[in-house]
């Protein structure tokens, strides 16, 4: 490709966004990236983190060739020493051991179709251990698994139809740029904006409201509310008895905590709760809930008693209501089946991907011998470092799929060099905000011997007797994931031509009140909970690190540590990439500041029985007392990842992370 050409293309960043691009390419080398105008959703306006990904493919920095760990030290290698070694040692652990012995490891890196050829290889395979839940929202999901039967939220658009908007745990302005715009336009139509958040943020400032709540009691803070409601009788009760079980089990929680408890345990005013009851029952309102509060031991549990507000409020299933989380109705539009061919699977075992380090360490029947790892950066990203690292190091062979030396990458064996967005074809949808699939075309040659993915699996298949399975094109695999939407036209095609096409899910979920759960109603008390073995009632719960449950580990460490999505890398992407960003910033409470003398840009340690991490202090302006923030995704090479303080239990239902759930000390060192 000669000259200067323009092209659509797609961001494949795992986002609440998922944009649609113009990428500027020159002489075959990506120039310039800028967001499309003509995109319903995200009209032109693109973040830091997309317009990046020009400096992650261009990077000097790239791994460009096969890589092996040769005592101690990297050596390039050919491809086909790689595939052919890699592929023996898979074989040599099956049979010595079970497919099992080979752990996939994954997170959520790239939005694109076809990240789940990975899952056809190891079913093929015969199976392996896989991770199952997530890091990022994996008990949120589940709570609204257990409520509605799936996670779906209201259209992007849907948002003009309400009277007021509670963003709850959510800093739209760092994390999702596009509801920002729309926030900013509602508010000009007299939408009521409210935001409850332990930070004064970015999204806070354009509010009408602003609640300050201590971290990870916001499911107090909806108990709160909803006993004022039935105080006032401003439930929606014709919803409740007609639409929902449990409702009786709801309100003996209810009971059980007083209205005094409830303002001592979130630091909310009575008055603000009974607003909020208000707010509530004069609806539409629109409930938008972030990640971090459902990283607690009690994060499925809070997101559940959002859930039941929106619920008995009556802002189920109406235009402008929702209890707007996830939206996994996008993902469900396509068929995984036919690209992952569970059928062929012969064994399988899970992990719970936040407790993987654990897990690798005492596996038996079999042991894990060997790790894959794709589409991630568990050295940096998985909460608790230091087992994270004892964990791999523990493993015969590490294989990473890789752009650049991560610190997972620099832990591995062989590190296999891969190709980015713009080297390879896919499509790329949201499964979190909006219902758009966006086509990504090849449009520059991968650099030096990079290859894609699907490649690197493909060939490691032929080498294991099952390469007939993947015999197929990419545009064939992509048809293949579209399954019957392209009976409803969206077909491969279209998706080419358009750019961006709509797919087929509920614009304003449970309109017709037809949920998912085995009753066919919203569930206050789950029978899925209970089929999975908990006990599926709402309940009174804490963090597992607080003062309400752990006195004596609070008094030691007593300042709550959030760990904050960074502004302008995608977790820990960019790092290398910006200078900026490469030290280390602990943000204070300034109730925190003025205890320990602390000034701006003065030199902390932040400790507890995890770990240690040092960096320079900035002080919030305006926040709960007692936190610490610490962006999340940095590297070793320049200071090391937050997770060496955080915790690898898993939450109340067992599929999410209590990475917030963290109680840290602080003390001022010497320069």
């Amino acid at each position: 490709m000669s000259g200067l050409a323009t092209f659509k293309s797609a961001c494949p960043l795992n986002c609440w966004d998922s944009c649609g691009f113009v990428v500027e390419v020159e002489d075959g080398k990506i120039i310039k990236i800028d967001g499309d105008k003509e995109h319903p959703i995200t009209k032109g306006k693109i973040c830091g983190r997309g317009r990046m990904l020009e400096a992650r493919t261009n990077s000097d920095q790239r791994i460009l060739y096969p890589l092996k760990k040769i005592d101690g030290e990297f050596q390039r290698i050919t491809w086909e020493q790689a595939l052919t070694e890699i592929s023996a040692k898979l074989a040599d652990v099956k049979q010595k051991y079970g497919s099992t012995a080979v752990l996939h490891s994954h997170d959520y890196a790239n939005g694109g179709l076809l990240t789940k050829i990975p899952d056809r290889f190891f079913n093929c395979f015969g199976g392996s251990t896989e991770l199952i839940g997530s890091i990022c929202w994996g008990s949120g999901i589940e709570a609204q698994n257990w409520d509605f039967g799936n996670a779906a939220s209201h259209a992007p658009e849907d948002i003009y139809n309400s009277k007021n908007v509670v963003i709850w745990g959510r800093n739209v302005t760092r994390t999702n740029m596009h509801l920002f715009a729309y926030l900013q336009e509602v508010k000009k139509k007299g939408v009521n904006l409210i935001v409850i958040d332990p930070i004064y943020n970015g999204t806070a400032k354009i509010a009408h409201s602003y609640i300050s709540i201590t971290p990870g009691m916001d499911g107090f803070l909806a108990i709160g509310i909803m006993k004022e409601m039935l105080r006032l009788g401003l439930q929606n009760q014709d919803f409740i008895e007609t639409y929902t079980i449990g409702f009786e089990d709801l309100v003996d929680v209810i009971n059980s905590v007083s209205m005094e408890q409830i303002e001592e345990i979130t630091n909310v005013p009575r008055e603000t709760i009974t607003n909020l009851a208000y707010v509530y029952s004069d609806g539409p309102t629109a409930t938008y809930m972030g990640l971090g509060m459902q990283r607690y031991a009690n994060g499925g549990n809070t997101i559940r008693l959002i859930d039941a507000l929106v619920a008995s409020s009556g802002n189920v299933g109406i235009p402008g209501g929702g209890a707007n989380f996830g939206n996994t109705q996008v993902g469900r539009s396509f068929d995984s089946a036919a690209l992952t061919l569970p059928e062929r699977k012969q064994e399988t075992r899970t992990f719970v991907m936040a407790e993987q380090a654990e897990k690798i360490l005492t596996a038996s029947e079999p042991p894990i011998k060997m790790i894959m790892v794709s589409c991630g950066n568990p050295l940096t990203q998985v909460p608790n470092t230091a087992l994270v690292e004892e964990a791999f190091r523990s493993v015969d062979t590490v294989v990473v799929l890789e752009q650049f030396m991560t610190d997972t990458a620099r832990m591995a064996d062989y590190v296999l060099p891969s190709a980015t967005v713009f080297e390879e074809e896919d499509i790329y949808y949201s499964s979190m905000y909006h219902h758009f699939v966006n086509y990504g075309p090849k449009l520059v040659e991968a650099r030096g011997e990079a290859k894609s993915d699907v490649w690197i699996w493909t060939e490691l298949a032929k080498r294991l007797g099952f390469g007939e399975d993947f015999d197929y094109t990419r545009e064939e695999f992509i048809k293949m994931g579209l399954g019957s939407l392209q009976d409803e036209g969206i077909t491969f095609d279209i998706i080419k031509e358009k750019n961006h096409v709509p797919l087929p899910v509920q614009l304003v979920p449970w309109h017709d009140y037809q949920f998912e759960t085995r009753s066919k109603k919203f569930e206050f008390t789950s029978s899925l909970g209970e089929t999975k073995g908990y006990d599926g009632r709402l309940k009174i719960s804490y963090p597992r690190e607080s003062i309400h449950s752990n006195q004596s580990l609070a008094q030691k460490y007593p300042y709550s540590l959030l760990t904050i999505h960074p502004l302008r890398s995608n977790h820990s992407q960019n790092y290398h990439l910006i200078e900026g960003l490469q030290s280390v910033k602990v943000e204070v409470s300034k109730d925190i500041a003025e205890i320990k003398g602390l000034e701006p840009n003065d030199s902390v340690k932040v400790f507890n029985d995890r770990g240690e991490i040092t960096g320079k202090v900035q002080i919030l302006k305006d926040s709960a007392q007692n936190i610490v923030c610490i962006d999340e995704g940095q590297w070793h090479l320049f200071g090391g990842s937050v997770n060496q303080l955080t915790s690898h239990e898993v939450s109340d239902n067992g599929l999410g992370s209590t990475l917030y759930d963290c109680l840290v000390g602080i003390e001022k060192i010497d320069e």
